[in-house]
């Protein structure tokens, strides 16, 4: 199993997923040209993709999702309320067009997709089981409910959102209603919260997260992960033995191998 985070971060956000011969992607919010070249980078191509996954319908989540399907004509999954939002899916073959509301699978994989609070239509979390493992792709929302709570846990991996630091975003350059929006329950998941999140979590032994979706304005790769760790530290966890950290990057690629 592999995990590779082509891009995260404000202003775009793609994530390749490899079980053993099911490849999927989660989000295309950066350019087809990029999420190509960082395929190729980890021996892939376009044309291996079981299905795109998008998870809402905002342009760091969709960006290259028309070039990427018409070039390839691969399967993309999402909501019925999502696709409603989504022009492009006009452009798509009716193949391509697929509507997931929970539980589905696509090759080998076993995936639930289960409801988040964020400001788009009708956003989406998404767990993966293969084999004996189970994987979460968990961004953009402003509130951890109990439903998100379930879906961690057991899991393996997770690429769970560290949007802002608190202090960063209060004194930095955004006007006060985006401040308002991003802190809101309908936003973005700070520092702190992610810490906290895992934290209170019946964690396995070794779990695997990727810090993702950081603000460029808000947030630095070191700090996510000093405040993270910091906080699993001070509730008895030990990062780099009980939770491995890792960071993300909106211009480079993270990977794993599990």
């Amino acid at each position: 199993m592999e995990i590779h985070i082509l891009a995260s971060g404000s202003t775009g956000n793609a994530a390749l997923f490899k079980f053993g011969n099911t490849t999927l992607l989660v989000d295309t919010g950066i350019s087809a040209r990029r999420i190509e070249q960082g395929m190729a980078e980890v021996g892939l191509k376009a044309g291996d993709l079981d299905g795109i996954l998008i998870s809402h319908e905002h342009n760091d989540h969709i960006k290259g999702l028309d070039v990427l399907v018409r070039r390839h004509q691969i399967p993309v999954f999402t909501r019925p309320k999502t696709w409603e939002k989504l022009p492009c899916r006009h452009n798509f073959l009716p193949e391509c067009c697929l509507e997931i509301e929970q539980e589905f699978s696509i090759g080998a994989v076993r995936i639930n997709a289960f409801d988040i609070s964020h400001d788009a239509v009708d956003p989406v979390g998404f767990s993966f089981y293969y084999q004996k493992k189970k994987v979460v792709m968990l961004t953009d929302l402003g509130v951890v409910s109990s439903r998100v709570e379930k879906a961690l846990e057991g899991a393996h991996a997770a690429v769970i959102e560290a949007n802002h630091d608190l202090d960063m975003l209060e004194n930095g350059p955004y006007p006060r209603f985006l401040k308002q929006r991003i802190k809101s329950s309908n936003g973005h998941l700070s520092n702190v919260h992610t810490g906290r999140l895992l934290a209170r979590l019946p964690c396995l032994p070794g779990m695997r997260v990727f810090l993702a979706h950081l603000s460029q304005q808000n947030n630095h790769p070191d700090l996510a992960e000093k405040t993270v760790a910091r906080i699993l530290s001070s509730s008895g966890y030990k990062p780099g033995k009980d939770i491995y950290l890792y960071r993300t990057f909106p211009n480079s690629r993270s990977s794993i191998s599990l």
